[in-house]
């Protein structure tokens, strides 16, 4: 299995670099080829939305599709992906940032009771307490 860094998941995803974007596909395509999975930490998925967003400008709903996407793909594997899962359904219906989220989602996995932050917004959240 080959980990990816976040520049090369976002060049893919966004295509706006063509040398760059050749490069990342023939490498998912190699390793795919041979049989293995492509690895997203949950670093580079918080990365990868914060880039989409801040740079490229993408809203919302298409980093939603745009991970859901992902997240059906058989050749790639993510790092809890149920967190992650649990976190976009939760995400879709708040107006709080994917991150807090996933925190949140992952804290509550990890076998955490509660998720304490001075983040208002988050301290709303299923699992958030104001610290």
């Amino acid at each position: 299995m080959l980990g990816i860094d976040t520049n090369v998941l976002v060049r893919f995803l966004v295509r706006d670099d063509e040398s760059q974007f050749e490069k990342a596909r023939r490498l998912l395509k190699r390793e795919v080829a041979a049989g293995r999975r492509v690895f997203v930490s949950q670093l580079v998925l918080l990365e990868t939305e914060w880039v989409l967003r801040s740079r490229y400008g993408f809203q919302k709903a298409e980093i939603i599709g745009t991970i859901s996407g992902l997240l059906d793909a058989t050749d790639v594997q993510f790092e809890d992906e149920p967190a992650i899962e649990e976190a976009l359904f939760v995400w879709k219906e708040r107006s709080v940032g994917f991150a807090d989220c996933l925190i949140g989602a992952r804290n509550k996995r990890l076998g955490c009771s509660a998720t304490a932050t001075f983040d208002a917004k988050a301290a709303k959240l299923p699992g958030f307490i104001g610290a």
